[in-house]
């Protein structure tokens, strides 16, 4: 299928690793020009041949930034004044009793996975209006549906992008800008293998994901995690012409973990 994304062009925060690397990967596949971010210059540059050894012909930027300082996005606006696809990847997450969250670690989440995105959408927004075309994404998490007790300040930050792409995809009613918010159950990223190695205590990952199943995400259908790539699948098809009627949706890739039937 053609997504017809030859003529567009996409920025990817947070897209150096996990799902955001595969959403950039993709969307390069597709023919987009991609604007990969992150804080690591080299690690953004080996992202950025890894991409090019894949699919020579692509078509890929860098932007190495902390957008989590505001300047970042003034600087990436100066640089990039205008593009089509804005894919709000950028996250962090961190399990930890809620009685030992402080005020400090809930402001750094809101930061990270709220205002990085919120920012984003404000600078470029206008010149979506101005083209009547554009594709916003969040990439949100079930855990915005499904608190969890091992992470209540990441499952807040995950609903607050859900209000956030709701209320956006409203204020562009009437045009050709869509807003929409993607919900990944448990995915094996890089950041959540890393983490399964720290508390496994020395499990290999197909016990410690069966086990994980088994007790802890019971209700998933699929009884395994995603692969980034499944997720990346739906979000390019999102960032397409191609999804032009779904706006304001928030789209699971959940592998079926949230029981409900809407």
């Amino acid at each position: 299928m053609d997504l017809q994304l030859n003529d567009k062009t996409a920025f990817v925060s947070g897209s150096s690793q996990g799902i955001g690397f595969a959403i950039a990967n993709t969307l390069a596949t597709e023919g987009a020009h991609v604007i990969i971010n992150g804080r690591d210059d080299t690690k953004l540059r080996i992202t950025k041949d890894k991409i090019l050894a894949q699919h020579p012909h692509a078509k890929v930027s860098t932007f190495c930034a902390d957008l989590c300082q505001a300047e970042a996005t003034e600087e990436l606006v100066a640089q990039y004044p205008s593009i089509d696809i804005l894919v709000n990847s950028l996250g962090i997450f961190e399990p930890k009793d809620f009685l030992d969250i402080p005020d400090e670690d809930w402001q750094r989440f809101f930061n990270v996975n709220v205002l990085t995105g919120v920012r984003l959408c404000r600078a470029y927004l206008p010149a979506m209006r101005q083209k009547n075309w554009g594709r916003i994404l969040f990439i949100s998490s079930e855990s915005a549906l499904q608190i969890p007790l091992e992470m209540i300040h990441y499952g807040t930050t995950k609903t607050a992008q859900l209000a956030v792409s709701r209320g956006l995809a409203e204020a562009c009613a009437g045009t050709g800008i869509t807003v929409n918010s993607v919900l990944p159950g448990p995915t094996k990223s890089e950041g959540v293998v890393d983490f399964v190695n720290e508390i496994s205590g020395g499990q290999d990952f197909e016990t410690f994901e069966k086990e994980f199943f088994q007790s802890i995400r019971p209700s998933s259908l699929i009884k395994r995690f995603a692969d980034t790539q499944e997720v990346a699948n739906m979000v390019v098809y999102l960032c397409s012409p191609l999804a032009s009627a779904t706006t304001g949706a928030a789209v699971r890739v959940d592998g079926g973990v949230v029981k409900t039937c809407v």
